[in-house]
């Protein structure tokens, strides 16, 4: 199984950006698909979640009407699109899948990660 993601960078207050998460060596559409981030001295935590079937579930602290998950099963991929950013939402953004497929969005759930983009919010 490998996780690509890309669509990182460096964007000012208020800008967006789309994280893209490429997937191979699995059946995407038997599996649940996670956003994760970590900011430096900080725990790696849930963003977004998109399940096998579609359904969808945020952090609704952090990011809840800001970031829409999405997916193309067509073409392997899931995407995170990131509107109003902050300062705050500067980190690592790291994308993950689980075979198990029970919705579950804790980052010890998942069985593996993409190498994570970089995403940095200016004030």
């Amino acid at each position: 199984v490998q996780l690509q993601a890309s669509g990182g960078g460096l964007v000012q207050a208020g800008g967006s950006l789309r994280l893209s998460c490429a997937a191979s060596g699995l059946t995407f559409t038997r599996n649940n698909m996670g956003w994760f981030r970590q900011a430096p001295g900080k725990e790696r935590e849930f963003v977004a979640g998109m399940t096998w079937a579609g359904d969808s579930a945020y952090n609704t602290v952090s990011v809840k009407g800001r970031f829409t998950i999405s997916r193309d099963n067509a073409k392997n991929t899931v995407y995170l699109q990131m509107n109003s950013l902050k300062p705050g939402d500067t980190a690592d953004y790291y994308c993950a899948t689980r075979f198990d497929r029970t919705p579950n969005w804790d980052p010890e759930a998942y069985d593996y990660w993409g190498q994570g983009t970089q995403v940095t919010v200016s004030s």
